[in-house]
């Protein structure tokens, strides 16, 4: 029994060390994935999120930015796209940072998400 727990939890950090590692920068400054957890629902575009884990992809449909949060650990995950603008940060960013205002019906509607590390925020 206590080999298998001692197994888990190697499993577990050498998932999450390659996370990490394949959290590279793309030519935008920015990670092409990411995670973020919502505490509370939060409005992406015209996607009401509930509370969890997500997986945020940049992606690129033409010109445009797009970023995509798909809910973790999930059997109907949540989805949503949302068209995204990157502003250049003077240097990289050194925390995760996520900026919302509450909307007429008391909605936290997403604004702006930096991530640590990189080189751009996503405004929204």
């Amino acid at each position: 029994m206590r080999v298998l727990k001692v197994s888990a939890v190697v499993l577990v950090c050498v998932l999450g060390l390659v996370t990490l590692l394949s959290a590279e920068q793309n030519k935008f400054g920015v990670a092409d994935s990411r995670n973020i957890t919502f505490t509370d629902p939060m409005r992406v575009g015209t996607v009401l999120l509930p509370v969890g884990n997500y997986q945020v992809l940049h992606t690129m449909e033409g010109d445009s930015h797009i970023m995509v949060f798909k809910q973790l650990n999930k059997k109907k995950p949540a989805e949503a796209r949302v068209k995204c603008e990157l502003v250049p940060l003077a240097a990289k960013a050194d925390r995760d940072q996520k900026v919302y205002v509450l909307n007429a019906s008391g909605e936290r509607v997403l604004q702006e998400l930096i991530f640590r590390g990189d080189l751009a925020e996503h405004k929204f």
